[in-house]
């Protein structure tokens, strides 16, 4: 795949081209044919077969869900919904709240062109304190968890394309994946770079990290256990590991590819979503593993800490609830 153009389906291409086509998947033999290659081509990745998740509940009537994060002290889930085109200035997009068992507290809980709220397309999140951090586009946006209320906008315009995924690093900063993508002409998206990480803060952000290894970066997480960052490509099917103060990262395991949510389970394993094969798979001392399937465009996934998992079904509009074994 040329570095500057991205691929026909299943890639990025066609998922942002579906946003501004009604959400509708192409349905062409070049498509089927693609797919079919893809999953035939994941299914050579998983290395042994481990317990299946088991899907709980499903919360339905979201708009582009595109990222779960729970917070223990309210103990629930928020949700970004991008509402519109995942590049579109439109101030359409909100944040739900849900219940643990994702059942609607409030669906709009912090919502666009309300109480001094804007939010474009609200991708991943990230909660420190009482703050909760979402990636929208080029600028990094600060809530109260509590009220929803805005607390600062950090503008990354000119600096980033496509902020993604977001975690709290072990400094207390928040750190933001930049997947490099932006519209081009004639409704094409273009894969220019550059793929990196963003240290960010209230005073403003700073490049943490910039790698040619990098394919897309998308879901990144803290490794508390490893002392690293977890980062997942989803231009590629690279899972990387970057610690602190380290010039590049560690390629530490392969998945199926398009790789979007990422979060470390309590006994060390990797949890990501694929978008290749509509599954979510682990990866541990370097094996990768199924462990749920017939999920169709998982994207920002969360994890209660607990025993359940949360994934927003992008192009479905809906959430699902997945429990650990």
């Amino acid at each position: 795949m040329p570095r500057h153009y991205l691929r026909s389906t299943p890639t990025l291409a066609v998922v942002l081209g579906l946003f501004s086509s009604g959400c509708n998947r192409p349905d062409s033999e070049a498509a089927r044919a693609a797919d079919t290659r893809a999953m035939a081509e994941s299914a050579a990745v998983y290395e042994r077969e481990v317990a299946m998740f088991r899907k709980v509940g499903t919360t339905p009537n979201l708009q582009g869900p595109e990222s779960a994060e729970y917070d223990r002290d309210l103990d629930v889930w928020f949700v970004a919904n991008i509402n519109g085109q995942p590049l579109g200035k439109d101030n359409n997009g909100y944040i739900s709240r849900l219940r643990p068992d994702g059942t609607p507290y409030q669906l709009k809980f912090i919502e666009s062109g309300k109480k001094g709220v804007t939010l474009n397309a609200p991708k991943g999140m990230a909660i420190n304190g009482d703050t909760l951090w979402v990636a929208d586009i080029d600028v990094a946006r600060a809530f109260n968890k509590r009220t929803g209320a805005p607390i600062a906008n950090v503008d990354l315009k000119g600096k980033a394309r496509f902020l993604n995924g977001a975690t709290v690093g072990p400094d207390g900063a928040i750190y933001m994946t930049d997947t490099g993508v932006k519209a081009g002409s004639g409704g094409q998206f273009e894969h220019p770079g550059p793929d990196q990480v963003f240290r960010i803060t209230r005073r403003g952000a700073t490049v943490a990290l910039a790698s040619p290894k990098l394919q897309g970066p998308n879901g990144i997480a803290w490794d508390a256990q490893r002392r690293q960052f977890v980062i997942v490509d989803f231009l590629g099917k690279g899972i990387h590991g970057w610690k602190p103060g380290e010039k590049d990262v560690t390629t530490i395991g392969t998945g199926p590819g398009q790789q979007d949510g990422v979060e470390v389970l309590p006994d060390g394993r990797i949890l990501t979503s694929s978008w290749t094969d509509s599954s979510l798979f682990v990866l541990e001392n370097g094996k990768v593993s199924k462990v749920g399937s017939g999920i169709p465009s998982p994207a920002d996934l969360g994890y209660d800490g607990k025993s359940r998992v949360m994934v927003p079904l992008l192009m479905e509009n809906r959430a699902e609830l997945w429990e650990l074994p």
